[in-house]
């Protein structure tokens, strides 16, 4: 991780991806900050940039700045789709391809055992709708707190501007198109297709759900309070906020993955 953000403000990209010997559906994440090992199912990150030690001991100094794809890549990209493709439209061409239906059918079974891989055997066609839709789906996935809510989804009684949470949940088993999120806050009319978005195994929305409550460790007897990062951050809505742009992202990302073209990995 040093070598990817070598400083707090260090801007770099990288596709995290499950990596081998897992047991949670193949899928990855772009982002744009420090990730714990765990954020996919024994993730491997793939950065965009990197940066080298250089010998005069000047550690992680500016001109020691790499590119995470090979020339031969850069080059056979060139070769293929136009002298001017950049290092960035081939990074964002992989994440495209890697949320294709195509990809993940035809090797579920080998993203298990050997890290991803990607091919550049692709028409120009295919190659620029897998760039663009791979620029979208990175800037959602990155700045996913910012992202407005989805137009169409309700929030009741927030006027009560009563925002800490307790626990995230739905009114019963399977009646997804509400969460209550505390006792006087309702949200309503949430589209299924935002739990088609998933993330190590699990929906985002669903990632929510089980991991913004508060819970006291039996062992050590410390409380985990979302609440405490809402204050930090000087926003009582944080956490409703929060839920709002994930289930925004979550649609607008199926979206874009039903667009995608489909890539014949047989032929």
């Amino acid at each position: 991780m040093p070598k990817l953000f070598p400083e707090r403000d260090t801007e770099n990209r990288v596709i995290a991806t499950s990596g081998t010997g897992g047991s949670k559906p193949f899928s990855c994440l772009m982002t744009d900050r420090v990730s714990e090992l765990h954020l996919q199912e024994n993730s491997q990150c793939f950065p965009l940039w990197y940066w080298e030690e250089e010998k005069a001991g000047n550690l992680f100094a500016t001109s020691g700045k790499q590119c995470g794809l090979t020339d031969w890549f850069i080059g056979e990209g060139k070769k293929r789709f136009g002298q001017d493709v950049t290092p960035e439209d081939l990074f964002y061409y992989i994440y495209g391809l890697l949320h294709t239906k195509s990809y993940r059918e035809t090797f579920e079974s080998d993203v298990k055992k050997v890290l991803a891989r990607v091919t550049l055997d692709v028409t120009k066609e295919q190659y620029e709708a897998l760039r663009d839709a791979g620029r979208k789906l990175g800037d959602l996935h990155v700045n996913y707190e910012a992202v407005a809510p989805h137009p169409e989804v309700m929030v009741y009684g927030d006027e009560w501007e009563n925002f800490k949470v307790e626990k995230l949940k739905h009114p019963k088993k399977g009646q997804t198109d509400q969460i209550i999120y505390n006792s006087k806050i309702t949200i309503g009319n949430v589209p299924d297709k935002a739990y088609r978005y998933e993330v190590n195994g699990r929906s985002a929305v669903g990632w929510l759900l089980d991991r913004y409550q508060v819970k006291t460790d039996k062992k050590s007897g410390i409380v985990n309070d979302p609440n405490d990062w809402a204050e930090e951050v000087g926003n009582p809505r944080y956490i409703l906020d929060l839920i709002l742009s994930v289930i925004h992202v979550s649609t607008q990302t199926v979206d874009i993955v039903d667009s995608l073209p489909e890539i014949d990995f047989e032929s």
